[in-house]
């Protein structure tokens, strides 16, 4: 993000009148604030943010077709470069149970319908405080780190349509040579994709599976494999250090490997208070 520029922002609603609302509310309270386009559902938040590569997402937690928080997991998958990183999120709800956990958490705001001007400022707030982080990432780990968001869209995905206790993979069938091998997820050190494959690395074996790791971060458990790059899902559990190259990049260590994986800007909070 340049901060030369102004901040950009996507909304998404399925009712117009509540759209129309938050863009005058959001005119009042941050006049800056550069919103680049509108959506009537989940799909097209998807689409328009891929489009626009805005700095903040406002998301209706509930739409026709793909919910906010659904649309807010795929946003989360989005490719990252140079000069965009995935947006920051504020879910905007009359539920109020499911949006209070993503402002707790620290991974996300929320707004609540209609919004209030005393309360959308405090949200403006805090986005613009996250997105200056964004810009001056600290060098000091002591920080207590937020839950990952891709573990709080996964739970609150899991609350809004309830069908039981989610079921994980529990076993990968992969190839290893000209075999195809089952190895256990637990034993899973860490996966990385590439554009075919995806490697999956355990203690004693290096495999290949053409699941992409935007598919696996819905079937794996959050609390147990997190998501550092686009490409890459690590094993928390075999975390076994970080450290930063020369170019101040944050870098883990895997218990076992002296290989080390890049964590994307996006994801350096998780380890600030590692």
């Amino acid at each position: 993000m340049n901060t030369a520029a102004p901040i950009r922002a996507v909304l998404a609603d399925d009712e117009r009148l509540m759209r129309e609302q938050l863009r005058a509310r959001l005119t009042e309270v941050w006049p800056e604030l550069d919103i680049v386009a509108e959506a009537k559902n989940g799909l097209e938040a998807v689409e328009l943010t891929k489009e626009h590569k805005p700095d903040i997402v406002f998301l209706d937690i509930r739409m026709p077709g793909l919910t906010g928080v659904d649309a807010a997991r795929q946003i989360a998958q989005l490719p990252e470069d140079d000069d965009w990183l995935v947006p920051e999120i504020v879910f905007i709800t009359a539920y109020d149970q499911y949006a209070v956990e993503a402002f707790e958490q620290g991974v996300a705001d929320y707004v609540l319908k209609p919004a209030e001007r005393e309360r959308l400022q405090l949200t403006v707030a805090r986005i613009k405080k996250r997105l200056a982080q964004r810009e001056a990432p600290s060098n000091d780990f002591s920080d207590s780190a937020p839950v990952p968001l891709q573990q709080l869209l996964h739970k609150l995905s899991g609350q809004m349509n309830p069908a039981g206790k989610p079921q994980y993979l529990q076993w990968i069938q992969a190839t290893v040579g000209q075999a195809i091998q089952m190895i256990p997820v637990e034993d899973v050190l860490f996966f990385i994709s590439d554009e075919k494959y995806t490697r999956v690395q355990t203690a004693k074996v290096e495999a290949l599976i053409r699941k992409p790791i935007k598919e696996l971060v819905d079937e794996l458990d959050p609390q147990v494999f997190w998501q550092i790059h686009r490409s890459t899902l690590v094993n928390a559990r075999a975390i076994d250090g970080i450290t930063r190259d020369f170019r101040g990049r944050q870098l883990v260590g895997v218990r076992g490997l002296t290989e080390k994986l890049e964590v994307s800007r996006s994801y350096t909070h998780l380890f600030k208070g590692m």
